[in-house]
């Protein structure tokens, strides 16, 4: 899905809000509401208003990790974007070339065999492409991720005005992994939520249900569509989506991370179970969704793999018609930008819980 329409630059989102203006936080951004093809503007302080006791928001818990790191290929200088740690040990990794400016552009990866030195003394040898743009990776000598803990810094693109520290790419919902392990880039929907209005949500009757997908690098300038990434669905949070779904609750994705990975743990039976491992799940209209009946998430590029998934939950009309309003309103769009909540009409989910009740 391609939308016939062109934001212009000025509509990017160079810092994050709070950043803006005193006074401001995370949640003072603004809110596109689409109900099948009618839209509404509100600001994200109104979420507890538009949502209703027994809806349940699927978030998130993955950390972002500081992914990016200089490094040298022979005397050129180059930035690596450390994307997914594979079950093999190896890594995806994107070469990137500095801009000049103090972000990246895309550079041409490979050829396998090439050294990348990073540092810390760690090496880094490439070895079979992944994509146009990825290739997977072996490191030698100190741990990978231990280096970007003290080398690293957050992945970030043209568009935004000057790199910021880690806790700004943080939502309120990440935790800590075990294995260290996160996402490349931030679940960038969930970042407008404060402990706040966590609260007020929960005291009117929303509800919660963390998952996990360590998301990877963007797809900055092709657009390709995701590649296999990490994920969890955890045996508690897979009942409470049964539950909501069995009852008159809306299930609402906080980010198409949150629809890859739920919509990966459901059966052909409709029924969310535990699960964990890896997803290549594409969400496109031909698939559908079965359990998502609404999506929070971010404004996306036009020719973004991510318009397929939204057209999946809401359909192409009421896409269109959104992002016209976002445009026509001046959203602001990207990571640090507004957000679009997509529900159904009152309509479409009476039948989605008739033929549930099936």
């Amino acid at each position: 899905m391609t939308l016939a329409l062109q934001v212009p630059e000025e509509l990017s989102a160079r810092v994050p809000v709070e950043q803006r203006g005193p006074g401001l936080d995370r949640d003072s951004v603004r809110l596109l509401v689409s109900r099948g093809s009618a839209v509404s503007h509100h600001t994200f302080t109104e979420l507890p208003r538009l949502l209703r006791a027994g809806d349940l928001l699927i978030v998130n818990t993955s950390p972002t990790l500081a992914a990016a790191v200089d490094v040298r290929i022979g005397h050129a200088r180059v930035v690596v974007h450390f994307s997914t740690l594979g079950d093999d040990g190896r890594w995806a990794v994107e070469l990137r070339e500095p801009d000049g400016k103090g972000s990246t552009r895309a550079r041409a990866g490979g050829p396998a065999e090439t050294e990348v030195r990073l540092p810390g003394g760690v090496r880094l040898v490439l070895e079979e492409a992944l994509s146009e743009r990825l290739w997977w990776a072996r490191a030698g000598g100190a741990e990978v991720l231990g280096m970007l803990r003290e080398h690293g810094r957050p992945i970030r693109y043209s568009y935004t005005e000057r790199d910021q520290p880690l806790s700004v790419y943080q939502t309120v919902f990440a935790l800590p992994t075990a294995d260290g392990l996160g996402s490349a880039e931030m679940p960038s929907a969930a970042r407008p939520f404060t402990a706040r209005l966590v609260a007020e949500l929960v005291s009117r009757g929303v509800q919660f249900a963390p998952v996990t997908l360590h998301t990877g690098v963007a797809s900055a300038e092709v657009h390709e569509p995701p590649y296999p990434e990490r994920f969890a669905v955890p045996e508690a949070s897979a009942r409470l989506i049964n539950a909501v779904e069995a009852g008159d609750g809306r299930v609402i994705a906080v980010g198409t991370t949150a629809v890859r990975a739920v919509e990966s743990a459901v059966g052909p039976d409709g029924v969310v179970r535990a699960r964990a491992g890896w997803t290549d799940l594409v969400v496109t209209p031909e698939r559908g969704v079965r359990v998502v009946d609404g999506l929070l998430t971010g404004l996306h590029e036009p020719q973004a793999s991510h318009l397929l998934m939204l057209e999946a939950i809401a359909g192409r009309a009421a896409v269109d018609r959104g992002y016209e309003e976002a445009l026509r309103e001046r959203y602001l769009w990207h990571e640090f930008g507004d957000v679009h909540l997509v529900l159904p009409s009152e309509n479409a989910h009476t039948e989605h819980c008739s033929s549930n009740s099936w």
